[in-house]
């Protein structure tokens, strides 16, 4: 058989009309004789809309009893594709990730899917049905329900692919593929044909929204390659495939920021062995991601500068946080949350010297100050000023040569 897998996210099913228009999408493989496995989101707004009907109703919503609210969403959804494909003609259900089942592990609101079970769905297939699946859910080992982190339709996607052997994997969303930098941002972005994985988790973890990191690195440890295209058009979108698999010129790939950032730096932190553990140690027990780091060291090595950043989100919870540990001392705390982060992303720095260089130098050339840097093989970030993220982008699209098509 030749399985496909075709995920169609929160946009694509925005309305009964998209849904029609999905509904058309999945007929047209059907007619090129694939076995579809259909993997949907809930309609947009209705997750964010069931997140604040939670917080309406309690203060302290239990996580375990938001999955279970959560789930509704993708419950509709999937309904209403397998009622049009019956009306079209076709035999197809919808089915929960319970009924499959859909194995995870993990904590509520942020599960990992470990198993499939393919028995029902491949018999389902093998009698001419079209299963249309819940994303962003599964069971645990107590037979609750649970909901991955969110995105995780696009996990749900991948691990299908995955257990079902499936030929290929498309997601379907609101955007025509993977572009060098947010075209909402910048005009002249350009669409990548071809992506590796590395530069892809990179990207999405440093603040692009095609996909969920966690779902490309699952793509990535399973070798599954992804194409990501619009539901809107019958344009060709990006194939997110193995490094070696792909013939570029380009140094570096795209460009990623993020707008929601703050910097927090404790001036006359005691240095000791020890004292950095014992800041983040309560912020890690409390799910706040720090990102960023940088520590001064003053002339007499007593004391340290520490400066990190967090999400805007978790700022208030973080103040509070710091303030109430008694394992360390600092003479004041100084809060920015006007900065944004800005990466440039390529596998062809490991092996091109003066990148970093060509960087700092665009910007500065410019007046633009780096605030904090950090770097990995493939990614060099630099922590500005809100005002200067249009301005930063233009820059270094524009230096490494990234208007030119991909």
């Amino acid at each position: 058989m030749k399985i496909i897998i075709l995920k169609f996210g929160g946009t694509s099913v925005g309305s009964l009309n998209r849904i029609k228009k999905v509904c058309k999408i999945i007929i047209s493989y059907i007619k090129k004789n694939y076995k579809v496995v259909v993997v949907s989101s809930a309609m947009s707004g209705v997750t964010n809309d069931l997140i604040k009907k939670s917080n309406q109703i309690s203060n302290n919503f239990p996580n375990s009893e938001k999955d279970v609210l959560l789930s509704v969403g993708e419950q509709i959804s999937c309904a209403l594709i397998a009622g049009k494909l019956n009306e079209m003609g076709y035999t197809s259900r919808s089915w929960m990730a319970w009924q499959i089942p859909i194995l995870t592990d993990g904590a509520h609101s942020a599960s990992r899917i470990i198993k499939i079970k393919r028995t029902k769905i491949i018999n389902y297939i093998k009698g001419g049905g079209i299963p249309v699946i819940t994303g962003f859910q599964g069971i645990n080992i107590n037979n609750r329900i649970t909901t991955l982190e969110r995105g995780g339709t696009d996990a749900s996607a991948i691990m299908c692919a995955k257990f079902f052997n499936a030929y290929k994997c498309i997601i379907y969303t609101d955007v025509d593929g993977v572009f060098t930098t947010d075209p909402n941002l910048l005009n002249s972005a350009k669409k990548i044909k071809e992506i590796s994985y590395d530069e892809m988790l990179e990207m999405a973890s440093l603040g692009s929204k095609v996909m969920q990191p966690a779902a490309i690195q699952d793509a990535r440890l399973n070798k599954i390659e992804v194409d990501v295209r619009s539901s809107f058009n019958k344009k060709k979108g990006t194939t997110i495939k193995r490094r070696n698999k792909i013939f570029n010129n380009n140094v570096i790939r795209g460009i990623s920021f993020t707008k929601n950032d703050a910097k927090i730096t404790l001036i006359g932190v005691k240095d000791k062995p020890g004292v950095a553990a014992n800041i983040f140690k309560p912020l890690y027990q409390n799910s706040v991601n720090v990102d960023m780091v940088v520590q001064n060291i003053s002339a007499s090595g007593k004391e340290t500068d520490l400066t990190f950043t967090i999400k805007l989100d978790d700022l208030l919870k973080t103040k509070k946080l710091i303030n109430s540990n008694k394992k360390i001392k600092y003479k004041k705390i100084l809060i920015n949350k006007n900065v944004s982060k800005v990466s440039i992303v390529g596998v062809g720095m490991i092996t091109t010297p003066g990148v970093t260089y060509r960087m700092f130098k665009a910007l500065a050339e410019k007046n633009i100050n780096i605030e904090v840097i950090s770097t990995s093989e493939i990614k060099i970030s630099v922590l500005i000023d809100k005002k200067y993220l249009k301005k930063s982008v233009e820059i270094l699209h524009k230096e490494f040569n990234l208007n030119s098509t991909q």
